[in-house]
């Protein structure tokens, strides 16, 4: 079997399974998991094949007319390069992993057959985007994400949560689309053709009229899809959804092809300086920002949720530099160790019956209750912490030294001040991320006080899963050398400096926050001490054991497990984020109230110009049109009140009517004849 028909069969076995487990769903539902399961694992085989096919040497492609459109073509075609084929293994991998994961995650989910069909279409999406070679099959791709996206974070559609947050991040990556559609438009306009060869051909040719405005309009669809800022609002609040579902939006599609997407046009980005300015502040603001806000976060989730944003930053920063080869490479182990993350969150909400870290830190032992997922979870966060020799050290070292390479002037690709504000960023980036992670593990697995519940050993399904991922998570950094061809051929070793910059930020931040989780577990003891000794449960404020009570609310992940869950009392938890950002603390946890910003820019203005239109429409155009009705009734009825069926009245009439007409007819006579 040739390797084109392998590749168009690595997207297409998603969709057959998705259909299928539509259609079987109710009538079969012993074929649910088969159908689930097996389409992605041949997608994920098949992907593995054509990446070895590749070998990292000449561009697969192939193109076949999609439909005549009496102007630019789209064309049905594939364009494999070494970046296409890694990406497309991840994808596969890490959706196999989410969809076995799956089966024993929400095994007694009534909605199970649908949410694994709407996985697969998902995977098939991604998959689309990242094999397509015509820029309007790649669109399709990229809105049928979006698609499932609504659906997937809106799967406990019976919480409000949940159902404001599939709309928020429908509405906000569609305000990131339609600049992004306008964007393909010109960039075909310009190039005379949705190929990306033709395209990249285009762009070395100089042959590109607007390359600072395509640039800006595609940035906006890159920032809505791939959460940067000022469009990154949505992916916190997506965590309302299951957790796997969280795992394959974060780790290897949705937000992964936003970051693939620059990659992949690269050379029209780096067409305008000034765009790759542009990228390099969004990525800096994002970077810094997120890694604030994760350290604020009493879920769970939503410190993995502000840990991808951060990290999709690094890689938006390696493209505002010139280097793709250090995005992807970021891209791929990053997919690999956030996978682990938020799977390993599952386990731990499974076991804790809660999101909340500051419930958790009120547990004793629950790192002995769940020993699968703290020892994954622990090699994920060194990982996202970027200890070496974890894959997060050498994809994170290779973005430094990308930005360090521009920053000191050693590259015409892109200015040196987009350098400096990537190198910056990402340096002191380093540092949050290490605090947070050692946050996470700290107050997740060294918490104080009651037992944690006994649940038994978590199932096979999600334990294998754990240790499956966290083989990458370990060794894919070193993996760089063999690789490189993929890559094309660039280096992607880290360099001296930025190794002892970068790990020694992380180290900062990792002490700091250490000694900070100690202090705080002091007063915590104390605290807790003092309560007793006076009689009283805990000596915190109401306010503070009302906000731990509502942090410890069951969510709908929590509710469908059939483990009992004692209640924890609420007391202080020994949470360092509160004393390491200081006075920040309160605004970063609500992330720097972006949300209440657009609310009072966008929301409510928009609200109430709807409010005006209901008002005209039914209060001005509705009268119009009742009044041209009553008209039409009132007029009807006095013509109806001259039909009474006498000839007697109607001769009368018509006597009268003529003897009227004569005497105007000799009155009009006379005025003409005395004129």
């Amino acid at each position: 079997m040739s390797t084109t028909t392998l590749a168009v069969l690595v997207p297409l076995l998603p969709f057959l399974g998705a259909v299928a487990g539509l259609l079987l769903g109710r009538t079969a539902p012993g074929f649910v998991r088969p159908l689930a399961i097996l389409p992605t694992l041949g997608a994920a085989v098949l992907a593995v094949l054509v990446a070895v096919r590749q070998g990292g040497g000449e561009t697969i492609n192939a193109a076949t007319e999609l439909t005549p459109t009496g102007s630019v073509p789209i064309d049905l075609s594939l364009y494999i390069d070494g970046f296409a084929a890694l990406v497309a293994v991840l994808v596969g991998v890490v959706a196999t992993c989410v969809q076995v994961y799956s089966t024993a995650y929400l095994r007694e989910d009534p909605r199970y057959p649908s949410y694994a069909a709407l996985v697969s279409l998902f995977t098939s999406a991604m998959l689309l985007v990242v094999y397509s070679g015509d820029l309007m099959v790649l669109l399709v791709g990229w809105e049928v994400m979006g698609i499932c996206s609504y659906f997937l974070v809106g799967h406990y559609w019976e919480t409000e949560a949940a159902r404001s947050a599939s709309l928020k991040a429908f509405l906000v990556t569609k305000l990131g689309d339609v600049p992004f559609l306008i964007g393909l438009f010109a960039l075909a306009a310009d190039a005379g053709s949705f190929e990306i060869p033709k395209i990249l051909r285009t762009v070395a040719a100089g042959g590109l009229d607007h390359p600072t405005l395509i640039a800006l309009l595609l940035l906006a669809g890159v920032a809505g899809k791939s959460a940067q800022f000022p469009l990154h609002t949505w992916l916190p609040d997506a965590m309302a959804g299951p957790t796997p579902v969280s795992a394959l939006i974060h780790a290897a599609t949705m937000v992964a092809a936003g970051v693939y997407f620059i990659a992949r046009l690269l050379p029209v980005f780096a067409a305008s300086w000034s765009a790759l300015v542009v990228m390099a502040v969004m990525a800096a603001v994002t970077m810094v920002g997120s890694g604030l806000a994760a350290i604020a976060q009493d879920d769970i989730k939503r410190v993995l949720a502000y840990s991808t944003i951060g990290q999709l930053g690094y890689m938006v920063g390696a493209l505002a530099v010139g280097d793709r080869g250090a995005a992807v490479f970021h891209l791929l182990s990053h997919g690999a160790f956030k996978a682990l993350l938020f799977l390993g969150a599952g386990v731990i909400i499974h076991a804790a019956g809660t999101n909340s870290l500051g419930v958790m830190s009120r547990m004793d032992g629950l790192a002995k209750r769940i020993p699968d997922a703290y020892w994954t979870m622990t090699i994920a966060l060194l990982a996202l912490a970027a200890v070496p020799p974890f894959a997060g050290f050498f994809s994170k070292e290779a973005v430094l030294v990308a930005a360090e390479h521009t920053a000191t002037g050693h590259s015409e690709f892109a200015p040196s001040a987009a350098g400096w504000l990537v190198l910056v960023g990402g340096l002191l980036t380093a540092l949050l991320t290490a605090a947070y992670a050692t946050r996470l593990w700290l107050m997740a697995f060294r918490g104080r006080g009651a037992a944690a519940p006994v649940h038994g050993k978590e199932p096979l399904a999600m334990t294998g899963v754990l240790w499956l991922l966290a083989i990458p998570s370990i060794g894919f950094g070193l993996a760089a050398g063999p690789i490189s061809d993929w890559f094309d051929g660039g280096e992607l070793t880290p360099t001296l400096v930025t190794s002892v910059l970068g790990t020694g930020a992380a180290a900062i931040g990792a002490m700091l926050t250490y000694a900070l989780w100690q202090r705080a577990s002091a007063k915590a003891v104390l605290a807790t001490a003092a309560g007793a000794g006076a009689g009283t449960e805990t000596a915190v404020p109401a306010s503070v054991a009302v906000a731990a009570a509502e942090s410890a609310a069951e969510t709908p992940e929590v509710a469908e497990v059939t483990h009992d869950h004692p209640a924890v009392p609420a007391g202080p938890a020994a949470d360092p984020g509160k004393a390491f950002l200081g006075p920040l603390h309160r605004h970063a946890a609500v992330g720097f109230h972006l949300d209440a910003v657009y609310d009072r820019l966008f929301v409510r203005p928009v609200r109430a110009a709807a409010s005006l239109v209901r008002f005209l429409d039914r209060e001005v155009v509705d009268t119009y049109v009742r009044g041209a009705g009553t008209g039409t009734q009132l007029l009807g009825s006095l013509v109806r009140r001259a039909q009474t069926g006498n000839v007697q009245s109607y001769l009368s009439a018509l006597l009268a009517g003529a003897v009227v007409l004569a005497i105007a007819t000799a009155v009009l006579a006379n005025v003409n004849a005395g004129s």
